[in-house]
């Protein structure tokens, strides 16, 4: 596969991981495929500090492909780390998180990056909603945190936790840093004064193995992140408009 411009992507697709040795290469390859038509793109993986063989084939992949980036934590973070630390390492103007197990579906990064551009500079993420998820006890959590937070945040999105996102580089480092970000960033970019679009994205099952990341992770341990970005967000600051003063 060749790129046009290997020094300065257009997209960075940001995959965090822990212990998914197995799904590696499937979504590398899948990743690739999506992305075949954008005008420049890397992958940057992100080892959540894994035990598995996942450091060796993603050293060994990286031999065999110019645009895969790999970074890796000596010890496990958390999901928000790896994502920060993959955003903070990628080239690309716009960066695509997914989820490394395969239940994210490559074939929707362009129609995320087609819509994030399409909104314009007043559009600061393009969120996909899952739909068709697998399994009942997951979707009910979901489903509970979901309601929690969109009841608390009032901030539009119906599913947060939807690993597929893209924005601007440069927009997601403006936000405040703190663990569980990943699930919050709709309401963050709504305190940054921008809007955000949704895009209907079709759940899938992993490839192979079992979750790594908890259940949030999914309500009771982030009650207290939850309350912390409701008094965010209700803080909310003025944009300034900037405009440089010349000489006569």
């Amino acid at each position: 596969m060749t790129l046009k411009d290997h020094s300065r992507p257009r997209l960075s697709v940001v995959v965090p991981v822990r212990n998914e040795a197995e799904n590696l290469l499937p979504l590398i390859t899948e990743i690739e495929a999506a992305c075949a038509e954008i005008d420049g793109f890397e992958i940057v993986y992100v080892d959540d500090g894994s035990s598995d063989e996942t450091p060796r084939i993603l050293r060994e992949a990286m031999a065999e492909k110019p645009h895969l980036k790999v970074f890796r934590h000596a010890q496990s973070c958390g999901q928000s780390a790896a994502v920060r630390t993959g955003v903070t390492g990628a080239s690309g103007t716009f960066c695509c998180t997914i989820d490394g197990d395969g239940q994210n579906d490559p074939a929707f990064i362009p129609k995320l990056l087609a819509a994030l551009e399409a909104g314009g500079p007043g559009v600061g993420l393009a969120a996909g909603q899952r739909l068709g998820r697998k399994g009942l006890r997951k979707r009910l959590q979901s489903r509970l945190a979901n309601a929690v937070r969109g009841a608390i945040l009032r901030d539009g999105t119906r599913d947060s936790g939807c690993g597929l996102k893209c924005f601007a580089r440069a927009t997601y480092l403006r936000l405040p840093y703190f663990d569980a970000l990943h699930r919050f960033m709709p309401a963050l970019i709504r305190r940054e004064g921008l809007d955000i679009v949704h895009v209907d994205v079709q759940d899938r099952s992993r490839f192979a193995g079992v979750s790594n990341y908890g259940l949030f992770d999914r309500l009771w341990v982030g009650l207290l992140d939850l309350m912390g970005v409701w008094w965010l967000a209700r803080r909310r600051r003025r944009v300034p408009q900037v405009e440089e003063v010349t000489r006569s």
